[in-house]
């Protein structure tokens, strides 16, 4: 049974059939794309992003982001470094987010990312649980076997 979890944020993200795809935008009088999307307008339509792209670049997060604006629930003696990567999508867009996972033996530039939703803890006096966007390889399994793509959670 498949949890559902509130965005961290409306309007980044949504699940179709079972995968994710982050919204984007397009301006008509010159096709760009944009993500996080723009507002809709005269020259703007709001748009699907692929839900895979190609790893671009990575590199790995060896210490807590400042808080705020991330305000994960973390100390420096929990910290657990994590991979960071941008993901250009074929709309022609470069998205910067979390990877689920840190080894560098499994990610190669070049490689084939797909887009899944994963908790995420938000501290403050009553710490909660969010979903957010973070990017897999593409065929991962998780430690039960299960492939993240199918899951959209790592």
């Amino acid at each position: 049974m498949e949890t559902t979890r509130t965005p961290v944020a409306e309007g980044l993200f949504t699940r179709a059939d079972g995968e994710a795809q982050l919204i984007a935008s397009r301006r008509l009088s010159d096709g760009s794309v944009s993500f996080p999307a723009a507002p809709e307008g005269d020259d703007v339509e709001t748009i699907l992003l692929s839900s895979t792209g190609t790893l671009f670049t990575w590199t790995t997060q060896q210490f807590p982001p400042p808080s705020p604006p991330y305000a994960g629930v973390v100390d420096k003696t929990s910290f657990e470094p994590y991979a960071v990567g941008y993901v250009e999508f074929p709309e022609g867009v470069l998205v910067e987010g979390r990877l689920t996972v840190r080894d560098p033996e499994q990610l190669t530039i070049g490689q084939e990312m797909t887009v899944v939703l994963v908790p995420f803890t938000v501290a403050g006096e009553s710490p909660h649980e969010v979903e957010t966007f973070a990017f897999a390889p593409a065929g991962a399994r998780d430690e039960a076997g299960v492939d993240a793509a199918e899951t959209g959670a790592r």
